[in-house]
């Protein structure tokens, strides 16, 4: 079995959150627990920083880790989902998991006998647990995949925890209001182990607040970073805030005398898509005309990156936008401005969309199109030099046009 058949066999026999959805999630630490026996990972022996959060935590993760890395610390880095290549989900220093890792620990697992089939994502997290041992990771900054208090990541006992926003997404799991989506993003803060927060309401505020208080847990606002502090340009206010959360992150590991990354803190924040290969997030692929990816898959993210978008100049904007079907799609499309040039796309992913389920009466002033390919051919007719093509709604729809496109070719 070589290294894609190893990629395959694990879609297909374990069930995955990013084809099924739902129905592959298992909100039940007990598993999780049981591979680790089974495989004898002693995943105690490292450090962890838990990160949580709707919206940003990927972000905060990569900037963390490359944070670390220019600080010279081991650092293993965990997330989901991937964009390109499944070894995206699992790197040391900046290094994907090597193919060879990946295919010996499905050969492994292939000839065992689980007493609870496995999710797809507990045994990614499993081996990227195995991996951060066998490298000696000091740090390991993992990203939970969905919620907290159940997330097969909340097995581990972190040296401190993250929890940058909430907002609405998942409700079908996580719950319908946001006090419900807070007690489970909550869950992941530990018996006197600090928490950092990022900017919250005060009904959401309340809840984390219990949920500390009952673990004897100190709580950090990243409202107590100073804005002159900063890498990243206040007009990006969605990144800055995430800026601010890592500042935050770094003082708490300074003052607790666990790391002290003051020298590194500018340097891995400038640095980070060259260091962890992060993608995705408000990026200009494209310089003229401008084409900007963004992987925002919920109205709150919409909304963050669309503020960023109106700092910016430009004539006329053109939107290529995919979303996956359970989510609120036709919300989301309603925060765009009436005056841009709507295209609709289907992505590749089972989730996805379909154009004959959309009721094109509600949705008028738009172009739709089976593939990214065909919204891109579409959209070369229209865009002008002044103009911004942006490309967002899911993580898959941002995954084909990097599939079919080079990835490489981006500006930073």
């Amino acid at each position: 079995m070589n290294y894609t058949e190893s990629v395959d066999w694990l879609f297909h026999q374990f069930p995955a959150y990013q084809q099924i959805g739902e129905s592959a999630y298992k909100p039940d630490l007990d598993n999780v627990l049981h591979l680790c026996t089974l495989f004898n990972v002693k995943h105690e022996q490292l450090k962890f920083i838990h990160v949580a959060g709707t919206n940003g935590k990927g972000s905060v993760c990569h900037f963390l880790a490359s944070i670390f890395q220019e600080a010279n610390y081991k650092s293993g880095l965990f997330t989901s989902p991937h964009l390109i290549d499944f070894r995206e989900r699992i790197l040391v220093d900046g290094e994907k998991i090597p193919e060879e890792n990946v295919v010996n620990f499905c050969k492994k697992i292939q000839s065992s006998t689980f007493r609870v089939r496995p999710s797809f994502f507990e045994i990614t997290f499993l081996m990227a647990l195995e991996y951060f041992i066998e490298k000696k990771c000091q740090i390991c900054i993992i990203e939970t995949g969905l919620g907290g208090r159940l997330d097969a990541t909340n097995i581990i006992q972190p040296i401190l925890s993250v929890i940058t926003s909430i907002s609405f997404d998942h409700e079908n799991i996580l719950g319908n209001n946001l006090k419900k989506i807070a007690y489970e993003k909550a869950g992941i803060i530990k018996k006197n182990t600090p928490v950092v927060v990022g900017k919250m309401s005060k009904e959401v505020q309340s809840v984390i607040s219990k949920k500390a208080k009952e673990n004897l847990s100190l709580i950090f606002k990243s409202s107590l970073i100073k804005k002159s502090e900063r890498s990243i340009s206040p007009k990006n206010t969605y990144l800055y805030e995430n800026e601010r959360i890592v500042r935050a992150v770094c003082s708490v590991l300074k003052n607790d005398q666990l790391f002290n990354l003051d020298k590194s803190i500018n340097d891995g924040i400038i640095k980070v898509s060259q260091n962890t290969a992060y993608c995705g997030r408000f990026q200009i692929w494209q310089k003229k005309p401008r084409i900007i990816l963004d992987v925002a898959h919920n109205e709150a993210g919409i909304k963050e990156l669309l503020k960023w978008i109106k700092s910016l100049k430009y004539e006329k904007l053109i939107v290529i936008f995919g979303s996956s079907k359970e989510k609120n799609w036709k919300k989301m499309l309603e925060f765009f401005p009436k005056e841009a040039h709507i295209c609709i796309s289907e992505f590749t992913n089972p989730r996805s969309i379909k154009i004959e389920e959309l009721d094109l009466k509600t949705i008028s002033k738009t172009h739709v199109f089976k593939h990214i390919t065909k919204a891109m051919d579409y959209t070369k007719t229209i865009h002008k030099e002044n103009d911004i093509l942006l490309i967002c709604g899911s993580f898959f729809l941002i995954s084909d046009f990097f599939q079919n496109f080079n990835h490489k070719n981006f500006d930073n």
